[in-house]
């Protein structure tokens, strides 16, 4: 006897039917705002025209355009998708509803990663199924990225992915007490380019009071650009496309190919773009070309400035990053074993020199010369570079309530070299250790189901309370909390501190 399907729910556009997921009720692609194409493409997010009847809300739908490429070794599927998923309406999000019709339940609104180029909601790690079990009502979305979210072309509002986010938060407040959520105990997270992206929302005047709650995964607010220095790459996607850079040069570019054919060009390392700020530092490290910005309505100030002035002091904070983040980077490309033979030395300050302008200092400081292989000593400083003191120095300047966290499990994978890399804690977050799990998955064979469960009942708990196991972090005691080990420590500041404003 089949199931019953689920009644229909009131949105402001319209109604929506979900579908039964065993006792769980699942809506996908319903679509948080207009179809950001036509009149709609480069424009702020448009609210969705009103629907007669009932909106079959089964089908994930499509994603933002995107081209995703692989990584030796390593079944990444599991963490960005699938790929890109052709079609207009991608401003979509999806729900997961706890069983038994309850009423004002905490919500977690999760925001993917990838670069802010590649990615979706509907990654098999980040399934939302667990959260839900557990009587979450968790809610996951697209946003606009690339060129068409992350690129200030002149005429254009900037930073129109975090506007996409904002909207979808705004969606959350207005409709989410109908699928029995509470709109007041809004807990947003996400990982990678989400977690940097949620740090920029906690900084956005624009954001305030849209989310209660915060957890920033492997992000900061570190990463975004002023805008004349990014308008640098707005020049030079539009010499590669051979169209002017502005807002009519690019609309005159559908999504497709070409497109993603100029945002491919300018990623590769061998791209020489100077996005460099007047102190000689390229915040990014080039991990994306594509960022937000700051020096708008968004992002009046650079992040960690709008915190210094008290921006989202009302936000609970929860803020972490993994203990080898880089090794995802440098260990299957096998860039950090190439570099421990032959011109290593001038390779690794090299390639740290478009970044940061103290590279030999920086190296030295991080165990070449004494003993550790340059691959390492390059991995080492890049880790702490790029994330884990970016990461610190956000939640010394968060004047709201603030915990830190290291996720410090180390993967068996490339013979034991992967670690505690850049996405590993995202399936024991999840408690999805079996899609990340086998000879090719992140986690290879037989990762530890208990702290998976330990890890994720501390995500729970946090979205129902705000409470955590451990002691606030602050600038002079410096307690991290070590997910893997179950203990609180105070950390000892970074050799990176030396070079980082």
């Amino acid at each position: 006897m089949s199931l019953q399907p689920p009644e229909p729910i009131h949105t402001a556009a319209g109604l929506v039917r979900g579908r039964r997921d065993g006792a769980l009720t699942v809506f996908r692609g319903i679509p948080y705002a207009a179809a950001p194409v036509g009149q709609h493409r480069f424009a702020l997010p448009q609210p969705v025209e009103p629907w007669a009847g009932i909106r079959d809300a089964t089908d994930a739908g499509p994603n933002a355009p995107q081209r995703t490429r692989a990584v030796p070794g390593l079944d990444a599927r599991p963490l960005i998708g699938e790929g890109w998923r052709r079609g207009d309406n991608y401003l979509s999000l999806d729900i997961w509803q706890p069983a038994g019709g309850r009423t004002a339940m905490p919500v977690m609104v999760f925001i993917h990663g990838g670069g802010f180029v590649v990615g979706g909601k509907d990654a098999a790690v980040q399934d939302g199924a667990t959260f839900a079990r557990d009587g979450i009502l968790y809610v996951a979305i697209n946003y606009r990225m690339g060129v068409d979210g992350f690129l200030p072309i002149p005429d254009v509002p900037t930073n129109l992915g975090l506007r996409d986010m904002i909207a979808a938060l705004a969606w959350v407040r207005d409709n989410i007490v109908q699928f029995g959520g509470d709109p007041a105990n809004v807990t947003v997270f996400g990982e990678s380019a989400g977690a940097m992206a949620i740090a920029d929302l906690i900084a956005s005047p624009l954001a305030k009071g849209l989310f209660a709650r915060a957890i920033v995964q492997s992000g900061h607010g570190g990463m975004t650009r002023d805008i004349g220095v990014a308008q640098r790459l707005v020049r030079a996607v539009a010499r590669r496309l051979d169209i002017t850079a502005d807002r009519a040069g690019f609309a005159s570019v559908a999504p497709g190919e070409p497109l993603l054919d100029a945002v491919e060009a300018v990623s590769l390392p061998a791209a020489r773009i100077d996005l460099r700020n007047p102190d000689g530092r390229e915040p990014v490290f080039g991990i994306s070309r594509f960022v937000p910005v700051h020096g708008d309505d968004v992002l009046p100030l650079a992040p960690l400035d709008a915190l210094k002035q008290g921006a989202g002091a009302d936000v609970q904070l929860l803020i972490g990053s993994n203990a080898e983040e880089m090794n995802l980077y440098l260990v299957p490309s096998g860039v950090r074993d190439k570099l421990n033979t032959g011109l290593g030395r001038l390779l690794a300050w090299f390639v740290l020199r478009k970044s940061q302008p103290q590279a030999w200092r920086v190296l030295k400081a991080y165990g070449m010369g004494r003993g550790k292989p340059v691959g390492q000593a390059l991995t080492d400083a890049l880790t702490d570079l790029v994330f884990r003191w970016p990461a610190r120095r956000f939640a010394e300047e968060h004047r709201g309530a603030t915990h830190m966290y290291e996720f410090g499990w180390r993967s068996p994978r490339y013979d034991g070299e992967l670690g505690a890399s850049h996405g590993m804690e995202l399936p024991f977050v999840f408690d999805s250790l079996a899609t990340c799990t086998g000879a090719d998955g992140l986690c290879g064979i037989a990762p530890p189901q208990d702290l998976a469960t330990r890890v994720h009942a501390i995500w729970v708990q946090f979205a129902r309370d705000g409470s955590l196991p451990w002691a606030p972090f602050d600038r002079e005691r410096r307690t991290v909390y070590k997910l893997a080990a179950d203990e609180a420590v105070s950390e000892p500041v970074m050799p990176a501190a030396a070079f980082l404003p």
